[in-house]
């Protein structure tokens, strides 16, 4: 271990290239570290196994989806170190890329098929486990050919910020020295502070305009609000975005909150509308700002990430024909004519294999849908494999996007257009009813889980990136690990329908599963979508692309809600202030460097600290100060007026460790 003491990534690790510049991971392409070994394996099927179980029973029971690569890559930097293992680094991206897989497969099961439960159909684990299967599979294949364009090409212009905390926590944990410690003072510190709001609430997670009565009579008024996520985890992401990216992605919140949920109200205060035929009674005059935005202006960002998504797409032509170009010429190739061999560092899955895979998901899909009771017929198989591979395809590459620009899969939100069009295409064939419901929801997961996937991957691919592992094995072990999640995901599912089941007093909250069958359930018995909102979305989304402004981070910014986005605001203008203050180009970036390790941290230990958070909820260990959070006369709770002081003061600890000059 001692020659990896104060390892760290190279100074171009997180900027551009310059022009002839070349990035050089720690574990260089002429070496050969340890990567898939029984123990990497075996540690990394474990993670995947109780990861699996963990996020899908608290995400179901509490209703909080934790993200998994963080605590995984913590468990394996300790077991590793624990055991005396030489080669850890390797071997430990390979345990957190297989157990990764736990969470993007949840997150794309639990959205979509606990709705089926919830609308008292019936589906079986043989559906829920190839739904999830199947849709994982998919995602990895059709991201596979993009992985040079969003790691390689892009290189510095991406923040990557899950990325870059979770390649900080492996390479920290196993270089040891002044950047371990750093990472574990910070990790603690961020971690007791997320614990202590979320387990005791001994201030408030969210800081409201609404904690002064000026504030709330506004809201009430004017349905105009502004929230803050007190949170040290979301000030950290803030911090690796940037201030670029926060400011757009701010701008997109300021838009809907500040403009369009008060103009919506100004205009149509006083009548009910109900988009969807979900059964709203409301005026929008009765309705507070955060409903406002659930039932109306969160579409227009859906509207816009769906138009932004597309526009990269057609903007991506060419990295698209490039990969399909690869994948003819080897088709093409005769035996003997190869080219010179690929560096190992940037090895993936041979195209080859690549497109038979593909084509190989694809006829288990269209088996899954015609024979294992999803849809009535060959024909409705046909139209629902047609619906699955164009949105997967076309979508899996905004979900890179996204995960790569701001930590953040939008995947509810591309559900839901999915589930919309699926509906609509459904109906069209002659498959609506309860039959529809299941075809939907069980469709709608293959996509969802593949979408979740592609995201995740483009995650652990990039951490491999700036270590040096072998996309290749990266790549294949993926496909064990879907296997393994989506088998744990369907029992667990199960299990929990039988104990607790989805509706009624005591029943699993699955709030995103809620949301989705409020959403197929009119659409499957004549109901419509909100189009207009769709397309107000997909306007703003052509305009921002005339201007040249990103659009995809500016229309997340508008499905995303505001309190999240705000401290990435303030995350954002942190790192701006602490890699500029100096007129030493090389202290600027050393500070830099330290803050994002800082800011890392703060993630690693909100990630850690949340889950054990979830678990003391899910065992009924009420530690929570309700009375500190009751409302006094004047409106505000004493939790949500302290809020700014240890958020100012978690501010305050990042800037000055940032910038406190090394005593060596």
């Amino acid at each position: 271990m001692n020659e990896n003491k104060n390892m760290s990534l190279p100074e171009n690790a997180h900027r551009e290239l310059k022009p002839g510049e070349e990035y050089k991971p720690l574990l260089g392409p002429g070496r050969k570290p340890l990567e898939v070994t029984p123990y990497s394996v075996t540690m990394g099927l474990l993670m995947t196994i109780l990861f699996s179980a963990a996020a899908a029973y608290l995400g179901l029971k509490v209703g909080q989806v934790f993200e998994a690569a963080i605590p995984i890559a913590i468990i394996a930097v300790g077991v590793t170190g624990l055991l005396g293992k030489k080669d850890g680094l390797a071997q430990n991206v390979i345990i957190q890329s297989i157990g990764a897989c736990s969470g993007v497969v949840v997150a794309g099961a639990i959205f979509t098929l606990p709705a089926i439960y919830i609308l008292g159909l019936e589906v079986n684990f043989w559906q829920m486990f190839l739904s999830s299967l199947l849709g994982g599979a998919l995602g990895i294949l059709f991201l596979i050919p993009f992985r040079k364009y969003f790691v390689k090409e892009m290189h510095g212009k991406y923040p990557f910020p899950e990325a870059t905390a979770t390649t900080q926590v492996l390479v920290s944990g196993e270089s040891g020295g002044s950047s371990a410690r750093t990472l574990v003072i910070a990790g603690l510190v961020g971690g007791l502070y997320d614990f202590v709001v979320a387990t005791f609430g001994t201030w408030a997670e969210t800081l409201s305009s609404t904690v002064m009565h000026w504030g709330q009579v506004v809201a009430d008024k004017a349905k105009l609000v502004l929230k803050l996520n007190t949170g040290a985890a979301v000030l950290g992401l803030g911090y690796i975005i940037g201030l670029k990216y926060a400011f757009i992605i701010c701008c997109g919140s300021f838009l809907v909150w500040l403009i369009i949920i008060p103009l919506m109200n100004l205009i149509w205060g006083g009548q009910v509308i109900d988009l969807m035929g979900t059964g709203i009674a409301t005026t929008v005059g009765q309705m507070a700002p955060e409903q406002i935005f659930k039932e109306y202006a969160r579409h227009i960002g859906i509207g816009g990430i769906a138009t932004a998504g597309i526009i990269g797409i057609i903007k991506s032509a060419g990295v698209i024909k490039s990969a399909v170009g690869l994948a003819v010429g080897e088709f093409r190739r005769k035996p003997g004519t190869e080219t010179a061999s690929v560096e190992r560092t940037q090895e993936d899955l041979p195209m080859k294999t690549v497109i038979f895979g593909i084509a190989i998901a694809l006829l288990a899909i269209f088996a899954f849908f015609g024979f294992g009771g999803v849809v009535n017929n060959i024909w409705q198989a046909l139209v629902a494999l047609l619906i699955v591979s164009v949105i997967a395809f076309l979508f899996t590459t905004v979900a890179a996007n996204a995960i790569a620009i701001v930590g953040t899969n939008p995947v509810s939100g591309m559900t839901i257009m999915t589930l919309i069009i699926t509906a609509l295409v459904l109906v069209a064939v002659g498959l609506k009813g309860n039959a529809g419901m299941v075809a939907a929801m069980v469709i709608g997961g293959v996509v969802c889980t593949a979408l979740s996937t592609a995201g995740g991957l483009i995650t652990d691919f990039k951490i491999g990136y700036w270590i040096g592992t072998t996309p290749r094995k990266q790549e294949a072990w993926k496909f064990v690990g879907v296997a393994v999640a989506a088998a744990t995901v369907g029992g667990v599912m199960m299990v929990l329908d039988k104990t607790y089941g989805f509706t009624g007093d005591g029943a699993l909250v699955a709030p995103q599963a809620n949301a989705m069958a409020a959403v197929i359930q009119p659409m499957m018995n004549g109901g419509s979508a909100p189009w207009l909102l769709y397309g107000i979305g997909a306007v703003i989304a052509i305009l921002l692309t005339v201007f040249k402004v990103p659009a995809l981070a500016f229309c997340l910014g508008m499905f995303i809600p505001i309190d999240l986005n705000l401290p990435l605001l303030v995350g954002g203008a942190i790192a701006w202030f602490v890699g500029s203050r100096s007129k030493v180009a090389e202290v600027n970036r050393q500070r830099s460097e330290k803050g994002t390790l800082i800011a890392s941290g703060f993630i690693a230990g909100g990630a850690l600290m949340g889950v054990v958070s979830a678990i003391l909820k899910f065992a009924g260990v009420d530690w929570f100060l309700s009375g500190w959070n009751t409302p006094l006369a004047s409106g505000a709770a004493p939790a949500e007026l302290i809020a700014v002081v240890p958020f100012l003061c978690i501010c305050g600890y990042m800037i000055y460790a940032s910038m406190k000059k090394s005593t060596k």
